[in-house]
C-alpha cells in the first residue's frame, strides 16, 4: 500500500494542467485553462482546469475530480494505478509501508493467479496459431465464424487441445497446484480453476480441454478468467464452460469485452449491451465498439454498475425471437432504477447480432442499429401489449408489469413523462397511471409501515418515498456546504470549545434521525467525523484529494457546481441621484444563516414526505375500516402538520440567499 505522506507528495508535485496536456490541447481562460472534453465528442470547448485548486471539471458531460481521478478517467485504471502513473511522471519513488503477513500473503496469492492466468493466456494463443492441431479446429472455427485475424489477435482468443497439455505445461514451468485448481479436497485455496482434479483417479486435467477460448479482462487489462466454448459434440458437458469463482474472477461481475469497449463507450457516452462473446467481436467487426456482453446471465448489480461508471445510456440488442427477448426483460427495472436510459433494438426474426453484423455490412449494421433504437418502456407496452391482445385479465397484468417498471426509475420528471406517454398508449388517464405508479413506489416502504402499525413512529423519521428529488438535492446542499467550511468554527459553547460547522449540521441530523439515502453521502459525513479534529484538517482539500476516488469525484461536483462565491460589487441606486457599489455577501460571511437554513429544509422535506406517507396510509386503514390504526395514524399526522407550520414560520423568517 502507498504511505499517506507519499500520496500528498504526488499531489503536491503534480500539476494538473501539465497531466491534462499530455492529453489535449488547453488555452488560458482567466485564471483557469480549457479545451475540448476528451471524455465525450463536442465542438466548442467545455473542459476547464483550475491550476489553482488542481481539479478539472467539463461542464458539458459533467466529467470532474483531482488530477488522480483524471488520470483514471483517461487510462481506465484503478486510484492505486493512477498514483504509480503520476509518480513514475513526476519521478517520485514510492515506498510501499510493509504489509502485515497475512495481507502479503494475499497479495502474493492475487498476483500469483494473475500471473498464471496471463501464462495461460499466452500458451491457449500460442496453441491456436502455432500448432496442427489449433490452426485446424480453433483456428478455422474463428474465420470459419467470419472473424479476421486481426479480431481474433485483439481479443486473444485461444485453444485448449485435449487433456491435460495445459497442466503439464503450467507444472514445467513451476506453476503450484493451489494456483492451478479450484478444489478444496486436492489444494485447500481457492485458486483459478484452470485444471480439476479427476473424480475416478484423481489425476489432474484441463478444465478448457478441446474447446476455443475467450479472456476476460479487468478494466486494467490483466486477465481475470476464461471462457471455453467446446469443439467437439458431446452432450455430457456443457457448450461453454466458465472460470469457477475465485479472489480474482466472479463471472456476475463480469462483461465480457469491457477492457477492449471502454475507451468508446466515453466517448460515445452509450453502450450497447449483448448476450455473448462473439456477439461483442463481431460487432467490433463491423466497427462498433461501444459493446459489452453480459455473458447469457441475467444482469447483475455489479454488471450495470461497470456500465454505470461509462455512461447512463445503454442499449440492449434483442435476439429476434421472443424467448430471447423475455428472457433479458428480468432485470431491466434494476437498470432503470439506477437511472441509466434504456433502449432496445431489436433484430429481425431468426437474428442475433452475431449473425445480422456478419450478414451485413458495417455501414448497414450501424444503420439499422441507429435508426431502430426505441425507449425501453415503450418496446416493454407494444411487446406485452401484442401479446395479451385483448384479454383483460392479460392486460391488467401487463399494465402492472409497466407500471412497476416505471416506478423504480428515480427521476420524478422522467417518471411523469413516462406516465404521460404510457397512459395514451393504453388508453388510460394519467391520473389512475400516475397513482398506480405512485402505490408501486409505496411498497418499497412494507417494512417501514409495519413499524408504524405496531409502533407510532418517532415526529422525525426516514421517509417512505424513495429516491426523493428534493431530500436528495437538500442533501447536496448540505454536503456542499461541509465539504466547503465543513471546519470552521460556527460559534463557540459555553466551555468555550469551537463548535465547527460540519460537526453541528451532523450533530443536528443524528438529533433528528435524519440520514443520507446514498451510502456515498452518508461515507462522506463518517469521514467527516472520524477526521475533523485531526490538526490542519481543511475539509475541501481532505475530500477533494480523497483516496475513495467516488468521494473526491463527489466533493469536486460539489465544489465546480456551486455559483460564483466570489465577492461581487453591483451598483445599487439608493436614491434618483446617487449610485453606489454595495458588496454582496457570499456564502462564507453568512454560514451561520445558510448552516441553519439548509437545515431546516431537509427538515421540512422529511415531515412533509411523512405527512403524504401517513396520508395514503389513512386512506388504506380507512378501506379496511381499522379504526386502532386510523386513531394513531391521525394522531401522528397532527403532530407532523403543527412541526409543518413551525418550520414553515422559521423558514420565512430566514434569510435565503
Amino acid at each position: 500500500m502507498i504511505p499517506r505522506d507519499t500520496v500528498e507528495r504526488i499531489f503536491s508535485t503534480a500539476r494538473i494542467e501539465e497531466v491534462v496536456s499530455d492529453f489535449i490541447t488547453l488555452k488560458k481562460r482567466g485564471a483557469n485553462l480549457i479545451g475540448l472534453c476528451p471524455f465525450h465528442q463536442e465542438k466548442t470547448g467545455s473542459f476547464t482546469v483550475s491550476p489553482a485548486k488542481g481539479i478539472y471539471k467539463c461542464f458539458g458531460c459533467g466529467k470532474s475530480g483531482h488530477v488522480a481521478g483524471f488520470v483514471m478517467e483517461i487510462e481506465q485504471c484503478s486510484y492505486v494505478e493512477a498514483l504509480r502513473w503520476l509518480a513514475k511522471k513526476y519521478h517520485i519513488e514510492i515506498e510501499e509501508r510493509e504489509l502485515t503477513a497475512e495481507e502479503q500473503q494475499k497479495q502474493d496469492d492475487r498476483e500469483s493467479m494473475f500471473v498464471v492466468n496471463d501464462f495461460a493466456l499466452h500458451w491457449f494463443e500460442d496453441q491456436l496459431w502455432n500448432t496442427p492441431e489449433g490452426t485446424a479446429i480453433g483456428l478455422a472455427y474463428f474465420r470459419q465464424r467470419g472473424l479476421t485475424d486481426d479480431m481474433i489477435r485483439r481479443f486473444h482468443l485461444g485453444y485448449s487441445p485435449d487433456k491435460s497439455l495445459f497442466y503439464t505445461a503450467a507444472k514445467e514451468k513451476g506453476f503450484d497446484d493451489k494456483y492451478l485448481l479450484n478444489d478444496a479436497e486436492h489444494a485447500p485455496f481457492v485458486g483459478t480453476g484452470l485444471c480439476c482434479a479427476s473424480s475416478q483417479d484423481g489425476r489432474f486435467f484441463d478444465r478448457f480441454h478441446s474447446r476455443v477460448m475467450f479472456p476476460f479482462f479487468s478494466r486494467s487489462g490483466k486477465v481475470v478468467g476464461f471462457a471455453g466454448r467446446i469443439m467437439k459434440q458431446n452432450d455430457k458437458v456443457g457448450k461453454y464452460v466458465n472460470s469457477p469463482t475465485s479472489p480474482i474472477f466472479e463471472k456476475h461481475d463480469q462483461l465480457y469485452g469491457l477492457f477492449q469497449a471502454k475507451q468508446a463507450i466515453s466517448r460515445l457516452n452509450y453502450c450497447y449491451l449483448v448476450e455473448g462473446q462473439m456477439d461483442v467481436i463481431s460487432l467490433h467487426q463491423a466497427g462498433i465498439e461501444n459493446v459489452v456482453a453480459s455473458g447469457g446471465t441475467s444482469l447483475t448489480a455489479e454488471q450495470i454498475r461497470l456500465m454505470h461508471h461509462f455512461t447512463d445510456n445503454i442499449t440492449i440488442l434483442y435476439d429476434g425471437d421472443k424467448a430471447g427477448i423475455k428472457a433479458t426483460l428480468r432485470g431491466i427495472d434494476m437498470v432503470l432504477s439506477e437511472g441509466i436510459n434504456v433502449r432496445v433494438v431489436s433484430l429481425p426474426d431468426g437474428e442475433d447480432p452475431d449473425s445480422f453484423a456478419r450478414s451485413h455490412n458495417a455501414s448497414d449494421v450501424i444503420d439499422f442499429l441507429e435508426n431502430n433504437k426505441v425507449d425501453f418502456i415503450r418496446f416493454k407496452t407494444q411487446l406485452l401489449l401484442s401479446e395479451a391482445a385483448q384479454d383483460p385479465a392479460q392486460r391488467s397484468e401487463v399494465i402492472h408489469s409497466i407500471v412497476q417498471s416505471i416506478s423504480v426509475i428515480p427521476d420524478a420528471i422522467t417518471r411523469q413523462v413516462y406516465i404521460k406517454d404510457t397512459a395514451q398508449r393504453l388508453s388510460m388517464t394519467e391520473a389512475i397511471l400516475s397513482r398506480e405508479v405512485a402505490g408501486a413506489r409505496r411498497k418499497d416502504a412494507d417494512k417501514e409501515t409495519q413499524q408504524i402499525k405496531s409502533n407510532p413512529a418517532p415526529i422525525v423519521q426516514q421517509p417512505i418515498a424513495k429516491n426523493n428529488d428534493t431530500f436528495t438535492r437538500n442533501m447536496l446542499n448540505i454536503l456542499r456546504l461541509i465539504v466547503r467550511y465543513g471546519e470552521r468554527t460556527l460559534y463557540e459553547d459555553d466551555q468555550q470549545q469551537p463548535v465547527r460547522v460540519g460537526e453541528y449540521i451532523i450533530s443536528n441530523l443524528r438529533e433528528d434521525e435524519i440520514a443520507p439515502r446514498h451510502p456515498l453521502h452518508q461515507r462522506i459525513l463518517d469521514e467527516y467525523m472520524a477526521h475533523y479534529q485531526e490538526p490542519d484538517f481543511v475539509a475541501e482539500k481532505f475530500f477533494s484529494f480523497h483516496e475513495d476516488p467516488e468521494i473526491s469525484q463527489l466533493a469536486i461536483a460539489l465544489i465546480a457546481n456551486r455559483y460564483q462565491l466570489s465577492r461581487i460589487f453591483q451598483r445599487q441606486s439608493i436614491s434618483e441621484n446617487v449610485v453606489q457599489e454595495v458588496q454582496q455577501k457570499t456564502d462564507a460571511d453568512i454560514l451561520p444563516e445558510l448552516t441553519g437554513k439548509l437545515l431546516l429544509e431537509i427538515k421540512f422535506t422529511v415531515v412533509e414526505e411523512r405527512i403524504e406517507a401517513l396520508s395514503n396510509e389513512l386512506k388504506i386503514a380507512e378501506e379496511n375500516h381499522d379504526d386502532a390504526l386510523m386513531i394513531t395514524l391521525l394522531s401522528t399526522q397532527k403532530q407532523l402538520i403543527s412541526i409543518r407550520a413551525q418550520l414553515c414560520k422559521a423558514l420565512g423568517n430566514r434569510i435565503i440567499v
